[in-house]
């Protein structure tokens, strides 16, 4: 999966298909189902180191994980989360941060922001380095907006959304993710653009979905959003088995003679 193979999706009505990845192992497995666009999301922050939002990641940790899955990932389009302040202080931070998740593997990274980070857009795809937006609901913004709250519902919002939406097009973004917001705002931004939209929690008339991985999986309980769909109960089968091990080894029923060496 290219760049191209994204913008052909659009032309061709053909959905897209998202999901995060923080390592090599879960790298693997998406590609192996067929999932051809892994985000490395700065999610990470909280479904893997346990923090109650995402700003406290940082470069160091993008960088890590960008290598993991990158590593692992042979057909599918990694995209690498910008994380907080590593592109809002100026453009040139903007563009040397990213210029490393791309020399860490990435093929694209993302950055949170409307039309106040056009600039930084423009001077990102002006040398090379593709770039994807996102609007809506923008979690290393949860202080100002006061929680993971839904946007996009009052009229001003709409228009500001709408505006933000064409002025990172026009800045060169080739996606957008749309987090959170109504679903008939997400269709008239779908509409109205020419690159593709990727939604979460903005419903069914975007031009692909994206979902974070451990929900999905539901290995992540701790905060279920509504826009999430779980399609496993791995924490479940997770904690079964472990606790049949734990038995067992209490039990001295393992390891048995089959899992001995003579």
């Amino acid at each position: 999966m290219t760049i191209l193979d994204v913008q052909q999706h659009k032309r061709e009505r053909k959905k897209l298909v998202v999901v995060t990845a923080y390592d090599a192992l879960f790298a693997g497995i998406v590609e192996q189902a067929g999932i051809r666009v892994i985000l490395v999301g700065d999610s990470l922050g909280v479904v893997v180191q346990g923090k109650a939002n995402t700003l406290s990641v940082t470069m160091e940790d993008m960088l890590y994980h960008t290598k993991l899955v990158a590593g692992a990932a042979s057909r599918a389009l990694v995209i690498s989360d910008m994380p907080f302040m590593s592109y809002q202080v100026s453009t040139e931070d903007a563009v040397r941060n990213a210029g490393r998740l791309i020399q860490a593997g990435a093929a694209a990274v993302k950055l949170e922001g409307g039309a106040v980070m056009a600039d930084r857009v423009k001077a990102m795809t002006s040398l090379g380095i593709p770039v994807v937006g996102h609007l809506g609901m923008t979690p290393q913004s949860v202080h100002a907006l006061g929680g993971y709250k839904v946007q996009g519902k009052v009229d001003d919002q709409v228009s500001k959304l709408l505006d933000d939406a064409r002025s990172l097009e026009a800045a060169g973004a080739f996606a957008l993710v749309l987090e959170a917001i109504p679903a008939e705002l997400a269709r008239r931004v779908t509409q109205a653009l020419s690159i593709s939209t990727i939604g979460i929690g903005a419903g069914p008339h975007c031009d692909g979905q994206v979902l974070v991985l451990y929900d999905l999986l539901g290995l992540f309980d701790t905060f279920v959003p509504k826009f999430v769909k779980t399609y496993a109960h791995l924490k479940t089968d997770a904690i079964q088995a472990l606790s049949r091990y734990k038995e067992e080894v209490e039990q001295g029923r393992f390891p048995s003679d089959s899992e001995s060496y003579h």
